[in-house]
C-alpha cells in the first residue's frame, strides 16, 4: 500500500481521513496537534492515541521528517545554517536568524530552482523537484524543536521560487498559521518571488495577510533582463503592476529586494530610476549587499556606494534599509552550502 503524507493534511482533510479509515473524526484534532504543535517525529509519541490507532496510522501514512547533515554557526552573529537531507536523499538549506524581536527562519521551497537568476547559487544546477508542504513545515519544526526556541517569523526566501510551487505553498501557509498548529501570524510570514505575475495576482486573491517581497534587483527592463531571465516572460512593468494589485487587495506593504552589484546596478542613475519606478507604491526597499559566489564574477558594492544609494532613495521619500548581513562567514547566500555539498559528492563519485 502506498502511504499518504499525513503532515500535509489540513485539519478538515484529516477529519475526513479518520472517517475513511473507520475511526472517529474528533481524533483528528488530537493527531493534528501532535503533528503541528508538539512536533512529534514518530506516531508512537502520540500518548493519548490508542495503540490500535497508532498502528493504523503507521500502516497507512508517512510521517515525513528531515535530518540535518551539517549545521554551521556563525562566529559573527550566531546565525545557524542547516543542510537538511530529505527522505529521498535530496538536500536543502534553511537558516535560523536571531533578532531582538524574535527568531526568524528562512526556508527553501524547492530542491534547486529553474528561474536562472544570474547572481544566485540556488539556480546553478536547475530544478530537481518541488518540496511538499510537509517538507517546508519540517524545516521550521526541526529547528524549533532542536533549539527549544519559538520561531516567530518565517521567510520563504531560500532555495527555489515559492510561487512556482504554488499549491504546496498555500497549504504550508494554512497549516503554519492554524490555531491548532504553531499559530504563527500571517503578518509574520514573507514570501519572495522573482516575478511570476499571474501567481502574484492569484496570491493576492487568497485573502492572506502575508508580506509579498519582489526580487527586483534592477530599475529598468534592459538591466533586469540581464540579471533575471523571468523578465523575458513578465516584464518589469507587469511585475510592478502585480505588486500594486497585491497592495490593493490585501493592504499589505510591498517589499522590494534589491541586491547591489558593483558597477552593475548601483549608480546614481540606477537609484533615480528605482525611485521613479516605485513612486506612489506603499513599499519598503531592502538593499542587499550581493553575496559573491565563485561561479559568478559579481562583486559587492563598497559600503560608501551602499550608503549613497540608500541616501538618494531616502531623499526621494522612500522607506529603505540596508539588510544586515547574516551568516557571511558560513556561506550565508542561498544555495551555497547545498552547492558545495553536491560538488563534494560529485568529486567523490
Amino acid at each position: 500500500m502506498k502511504k499518504t503524507d499525513i503532515k500535509s493534511f489540513e485539519l478538515d482533510e484529516l477529519k475526513e481521513e479518520l472517517i475513511l479509515i473507520g475511526d472517529q473524526s474528533f481524533r483528528a484534532k488530537q493527531i493534528y496537534q501532535w503533528l503541528h504543535q508538539k512536533l512529534i517525529r514518530k506516531f508512537s509519541e502520540m500518548t493519548n492515541i490508542s495503540l490500535k490507532l497508532q498502528e493504523k496510522l503507521e500502516e497507512r501514512y508517512d510521517l515525513i521528517t528531515i535530518e540535518p547533515i551539517e549545521v554551521l554557526t556563525s562566529k559573527v552573529d550566531g546565525t545557524q545554517k542547516y543542510l537538511f537531507q530529505l527522505p529521498d536523499g535530496n538536500v536543502i538549506e534553511s537558516v535560523l536568524m536571531r533578532y531582538k524581536h524574535g527568531n526568524s527562519v528562512c526556508i527553501s521551497s524547492q530542491v534547486g530552482c529553474r528561474m536562472g537568476c544570474r547572481f544566485c547559487a540556488s539556480t546553478l544546477d536547475g530544478l530537481e523537484r518541488n518540496l511538499t508542504s510537509s517538507e517546508m513545515l519540517e524545516q521550521i519544526y526541526y529547528i524549533q524543536k532542536e533549539t527549544n526556541e519559538r520561531v516567530s517569523n518565517v521567510v520563504v526566501m531560500g532555495t527555489g521560487e515559492p510561487l512556482d510551487n504554488y499549491d504546496n505553498l498555500l497549504k504550508f501557509i494554512k497549516i503554519l498559521t492554524s490555531a491548532e498548529g504553531l499559530n504563527i501570524s500571517q503578518r509574520n510570514i514573507t514570501v519572495s518571488t522573482c516575478g511570476l505575475v499571474p501567481k502574484m495576482k492569484e496570491l493576492a486573491d487568497e485573502g492572506f495577510q502575508i508580506t509579498l517581497a519582489l526580487s527586483l534587483h534592477a530599475a529598468n527592463q534592459e538591466k533586469r533582463l540581464e540579471l533575471m531571465p523571468i523578465t523575458n516572460t513578465y516584464d518589469i512593468y507587469q511585475a510592478i503592476d502585480a505588486c500594486k494589485y497585491y497592495f490593493e487587495k490585501t493592504g499589505r506593504r510591498i517589499t522590494f529586494e534589491y541586491s547591489l552589484v558593483s558597477g552593475i546596478n548601483d549608480t546614481h542613475k540606477d537609484a533615480m530610476e528605482l525611485a521613479h519606478l516605485v513612486k506612489g507604491i506603499n513599499c519598503h526597499i531592502n538593499l542587499i549587499p550581493v553575496n559573491p559566489i565563485k561561479e559568478r564574477d559579481y562583486k559587492q558594492s563598497e559600503k560608501k556606494v551602499l550608503d549613497n544609494f540608500r541616501n538618494k532613495l531616502e531623499k526621494c521619500g522612500i522607506n529603505v534599509t540596508i539588510r544586515r548581513e547574516m551568516g557571511r562567514d558560513i556561506n550565508g547566500a542561498c544555495g551555497q552550502l547545498r552547492k558545495g555539498y553536491i560538488s563534494k559528492g560529485e568529486q567523490i563519485e
